[in-house]
């Protein structure tokens, strides 16, 4: 597995315990709807949440968030419609952020909220 990938893996992983430990129920990871994917879909209250996690180690291609653009904006956006058919309890949606950064044992996490690119 190439390098970006394991540090993508791993950023999930915390994604996942982090939101969870932050009063998230995590219903799904990595659902995917033909070339689609979202990284984590949770609720939270009555709000269903679509969570892109961006990762990154060190500090030398910039911050995780840096990541995101509007094509990647768009496939969330199209998966999301694509989970809301298949689960149409949810009246309220919101698009996340969950940036996080390691360097070396340090891991900081920054949520971005109710994002539209």
């Amino acid at each position: 597995m190439a390098h970006h990938n394991e540090t993508g893996k791993a950023g999930e992983e915390l994604a996942a315990r982090w939101l969870a430990e932050n009063g998230y129920n995590i219903l799904h990871r990595n659902w995917r709807f033909g070339n689609w994917e979202i990284d984590v879909i949770a609720s939270k209250g009555k709000r269903l949440h679509i969570v892109e996690v961006k990762t990154r180690k060190g500090e030398k291609f910039g911050y995780p968030e840096e990541g995101m653009d509007n094509k990647k904006m768009q496939s969330l956006i199209n998966a999301a419609e694509e989970y809301m058919y298949t689960d149409d309890r949810w009246k309220q949606l919101q698009f996340d952020i969950l940036s996080i950064s390691i360097t070396g044992n340090e891991v900081a996490y920054f949520l971005i909220e109710d994002v539209y690119l």
